[in-house]
């Protein structure tokens, strides 16, 4: 069930096998792996597919995440079967539904202009701190939360004529790249962006090592930033509210359980870092950055960022092909 080089996926998974145990000590009355049937596994599909767990019983999950869940179960029973707590043939019991190429990809995105406001706001009134750097690196790099938690200082070259990163692949200390070593890369940055980093340097960050004696370039008071740290960041200001913008829903910072932290991922405009990671696609492709320049910097395949990145609208690609074809 483990996976080094995808934290994220790692995340995933623990959240689809948390539901699968709630379904099972509060909805399917089992406590036993061996009392485990094909007609419980359809039951909980149901449940899972109605909202049991994320969403309450009344709006369903999208299609790609129920096929996610039940991925990870069957993994998980095929798992148990090696060790003899379940039978050997019960994991295909756990029938995986068929996505359309539509149902493959998340519409969930953010425009790119509300990247930029996000930035101005943070530049503006918390400069260099470990938000505004996060939020810097992510959106003039593209990179993904585990490239920039992975960063230590000595990987940041802020006074060569050249500034930039250096993303290495160090799984032996916790550390992986998406792509192993293959997402190894060393991305030029702008001396904007540069002076944002040395003024959190030399300011705001701790001084801490991480359990492996290196020196974290994002860090909290413990030591190396996590994961779930850094996607906060980006729940966090994504809150219209929050950037001083009124509330496109309608409803009352002074009551909206959105505003609190516990609860900052339940506004509807709130966002993750992967949405601004594909915001960034959009706009380099939009601003006439070649798609094999884009797939280097971020590390990812040309396919993978026309189908899962690229949220251009139609009109916005239309006028891309349009450059090549004016007289």
């Amino acid at each position: 069930m483990q996976d080094d080089s995808a934290a994220w996926t790692q995340t995933s998974h623990r959240s689809h096998l948390r539901a699968f145990v709630e379904w099972c000590r509060e909805e399917g009355g089992i406590d036993n792996m061996n009392d485990l049937t094909g007609r419980d596994l359809y039951q909980f599909r149901v449940w899972r597919r109605e909202g049991g767990y994320s969403k309450g019983m009344d709006e369903e999950i999208a299609p790609k995440t129920l096929h996610s869940a039940l991925a990870t179960v069957r993994s998980f029973l095929r798992f148990c079967a090696q060790i003899e707590a379940v039978p050997e043939d019960l994991y295909e019991k756990v029938a995986l539904p068929v996505l359309s190429d539509a149902e493959e990809v998340s519409d969930s995105t953010i425009d790119p202009d509300r990247v930029l406001d996000i930035l101005d706001w943070l530049g503006r009134y918390e400069y260099a701190s470990r938000d505004h750097v996060v939020w810097t690196l992510i959106w003039h790099t593209g990179a993904r939360v585990g490239a920039i938690r992975a960063l230590d200082l000595g990987d940041v070259e802020l006074d060569s004529p050249e500034p930039g990163l250096d993303y290495k692949h160090r799984p032996e200390s916790e550390t992986p790249l998406k792509n192993d070593e293959k997402g190894a890369r060393f991305n030029r940055i702008t001396e904007r962006v540069a002076e944002v980093l040395r003024s959190y340097i030399d300011g705001p960050r701790k001084d801490v090592l991480d359990e492996y004696g290196r020196a974290p370039l994002v860090t909290t008071s413990y030591g190396r930033a996590s994961g779930g740290s850094i996607r906060d960041s980006f729940y966090r200001w994504t809150r219209p509210c929050f950037i001083g913008k009124e509330c496109p829903h309608d409803r009352d910072p002074e009551t909206c359980e959105a505003t609190s932290f516990l609860h900052k991922s339940k506004c509807p405009s709130s966002r993750s870092p992967h949405d601004a990671r594909k915001a960034r696609v959009t706009k380099y492709r939009n601003d006439g950055v070649p798609r094999a320049a884009v797939s280097d910097r971020l590390d990812a395949s040309e396919q993978v960022l026309d189908k899962h990145y690229d949220r251009a609208s139609r009109r916005e690609k239309a006028n891309r092909r349009w450059r090549f074809f004016q007289e």
